[in-house]
């Protein structure tokens, strides 16, 4: 008989290997999570410095100790009184466990001396406790010269020049997330391998109306930094180019001041495990482990901060084990498709798991 799509729910029949890694091999630093988010969003934009907090210290805490977690970089700590808040919960509260990034001051940015304005506050963040910058897709994908309408302002906008010099020049690395996968910027329809998800979240579609092509974000990206050689970029998401690994070798090859981190991308990643154990091989002084986890948002099963996510990860990563689930979802939230593990050998398992982060952090 017909089924619906969504009512589809195959469960294999393959006999393969399950192993259940509750702990990551070496302790770990998180380095893309959000424990806090922007209260105020309007058309894809944070406005204002209010927060809102996802998880207490306490709860980030116990999932911490039991996965063997040292540290979590929340990289959307806001910024002014907000980013104040996120790290006397947080960092001040808990020494050597957290880490807070601050963000741009969007709502500012069609105001007369934006440049040196955002350059200051990078500076006050600093002192405030922040470690990092953290840059959302609002940027080339949101943000709009008159910050909610009007033509979109573009990543490699020189009014920006100032906020990348300056978290050069303090040594705070940039963490950046720039377009997003190929399928959000294709026609969405029947040979779409991603039409649930785009089916369930339509403002995720980025195809046609005044949306740039995703090429054209990345190459804005790429010209950012290019120009900006003295700082530190993380290229999330696998530079969000994950489907195309040999584009993103490019970009690390091309640009000795970028890495990338796995965040929210193992989907990808896993679905090509002989392609991207090369990769790993290969670029493992440069690769960030990290998840994108977020508390308390039904919006993104995939990212639920807990055990299970950790634990597929930690699978993915140490184990060869063959076609399991990508997600502690009920159904695949981002394609319905298996990943395999990559059995990464120790030494590398060191630096994806913490020494790179720890090196990009000066811990």
């Amino acid at each position: 008989m017909p089924i619906d799509l969504s009512d589809y729910e195959p469960k294999t029949t393959l006999k393969v290997a399950v192993t259940h890694v509750p702990r990551a091999l070496f302790p770990s630093i998180d380095f893309h999570t959000h424990l806090t988010f922007p209260a105020v969003v309007k058309n894809g934009v944070g406005l204002g410095e209010r927060l809102s907090f996802l998880a207490t210290a306490e709860e980030a805490l116990d999932v911490m100790d039991r996965c063997n977690l040292r540290m979590l970089v929340n990289v959307t700590g806001g910024a002014g009184k907000g980013l104040e808040e996120a790290i006397r919960r947080f960092p001040a509260a808990h020494p050597g466990r957290f880490m807070v990034f601050t963000e741009p001051r969007w709502e500012h940015t069609n105001e007369p001396g934006y440049a040196k304005f955002q350059a200051d506050e990078i500076e006050r963040a600093l002192r405030q406790g922040a470690r990092g910058l953290k840059i959302l897709k609002t940027l080339g994908l949101y943000l709009r010269e008159n910050i909610t309408s009007g033509p979109l302002v573009k990543i490699d906008d020189p009014r920006f020049d100032p906020m990348w010099e300056t978290c050069g020049g303090l040594g705070m690395p940039v963490a950046i997330h720039t377009s997003d996968p190929d399928a959000f910027f294709l026609p969405t329809d029947r040979v779409n391998e991603r039409i649930e998800e785009l089916g369930n979240h339509p403002d995720w579609s980025f195809h046609g109306q005044d949306f740039p092509a995703k090429r054209e974000l990345l190459e804005a990206r790429n010209r950012v930094f290019a120009r900006h050689p003295k700082t530190r970029f993380v290229a999330l998401h696998v530079a969000n180019h994950p489907e195309d690994l040999s584009d993103v070798a490019s970009v690390l090859d091309r640009f000795p001041n970028v890495d990338v981190d796995i965040a929210a991308r193992i989907n990808e990643l896993g679905r090509q495990p002989r392609n991207t154990r090369r990769f790993f091989e290969r670029y493992q002084d440069r690769i960030l482990f990290g998840t994108d986890a977020t508390p308390n948002q039904d919006e993104f099963p995939q990212q639920i901060f807990g055990p299970e996510l950790y634990e597929i990860y930690f699978r993915f990563l140490e184990t060869e084990d063959e076609s399991f689930d990508y997600a502690p979802a009920p159904k695949p939230p981002q394609g319905r498709w298996q990943i395999y593990g990559l059995g990464l050998p120790e030494n590398t398992l060191r630096k994806v798991y913490f020494e790179n982060a720890a090196r990009l952090l000066g811990l």
